[in-house]
């Protein structure tokens, strides 16, 4: 991360919380109080209010980056579980960009809003099963390739351990019996078919658009799942 990037993200990150640490941003961007007090000064150098409170940390003068937006409290609460879910059934990358996305949402809340939602974080857990763990970051890639339209190349190991290449037009993700499920359009079977994600060794998009004009709408492709919705 380049240092501008940086700055902007250490202001973001003060707009999630009343009072920061500079320890706390120390760990967050991964870098020394020492750079921490830098980044601080620049930031005030730069017209941005960041304030210090002693035992307490560094936090933005009210006022500063007034809401475009404002949530009510339930709405920040939904999205606070929906946090709990994405960290329970979604992969690395979901993860990471929602975790970005939240704390953006999280710079537009009142105070007590704040204070409100790290006491609901706190009393929120999702227990997932032992079979259950994605230790992948293959979502937000195949989200983007279902979304351009592009042809993506898989290296993929079948249920009898044996790895194939595939080119694959990807047109939807279906989350059932546990894990995710890429639904695409293989052109070595010519067919359309199920790819389990946790099966997805790797995954590489290409610039190549469809080959096949219509394809078939998820929900009708659904219906051929050994599942009951």
């Amino acid at each position: 991360m380049n240092r501008i990037d940086r700055l902007l993200g250490i202001v973001t990150f003060l707009q999630t919380k009343k009072y920061v640490p500079a320890e706390r941003i120390a760990v967050k961007f991964d870098i020394s109080i020492r750079t921490v007090y830098r980044d601080i000064k620049a930031l005030s150098e730069l017209g941005i209010p960041v304030s210090f409170e002693n035992s307490k940390g560094y936090f933005l003068v009210q006022g500063y980056f007034l809401p475009p937006v404002s949530f009510t409290n339930e709405e920040a609460n939904a999205l606070l579980l929906t946090e709990a879910l994405v960290y329970g059934f979604a992969d690395h990358s979901i993860q990471k960009h929602y975790s970005t996305a939240l704390n953006k949402v999280k710079a537009v809340l009142r105070s007590n809003q704040k204070d409100s939602l790290d006491m609901l974080s706190n009393a929120i857990r999702i227990q997932k099963p032992s079979c259950y763990d994605l230790h992948l970051e293959y979502l937000s890639v195949l989200q983007n390739a279902i979304t351009a339209k592009r042809i993506i190349e898989l290296e993929y190991k079948s249920l009898e351990e044996k790895v194939s290449t595939r080119k694959v037009e990807p047109i939807g993700l279906v989350f059932y019996a546990f894990n995710w499920h890429l639904i695409g359009w293989c052109h070595k079977r010519m067919e359309y078919r199920d790819f389990k994600v946790s099966r997805i060794l790797s995954v590489h998009q290409s610039n190549l658009p469809f080959t096949v004009p219509e394809h078939m709408h998820l929900n009708d492709y659904m219906k051929l799942l050994p599942v009951k919705y």
